[in-house]
């Protein structure tokens, strides 16, 4: 997912981007939704395969 779709995504939770970067910001999403902030890019593995940020966490 694109940086403008994150920040929108976040804004409609209530949050405030500003110029947070990417992993802090899907971090502080998935925290609010009530969710583990787990977001770690060029993992080689996740078992949450349901997550919205998987495609951008695992690396294929």
């Amino acid at each position: 997912m694109k940086m403008p779709e994150i920040r929108i995504k976040a804004k409609n939770i209530g949050l405030k981007p500003g110029k947070t970067r990417k992993a802090d910001l899907i971090r502080a999403i998935q925290t609010q939704e009530g969710n583990n902030p787990c977001f770690a890019p060029n993992r080689e593995s996740c078992d949450q395969t349901g997550c919205c940020w998987y495609s951008d966490c695992v690396t294929a």
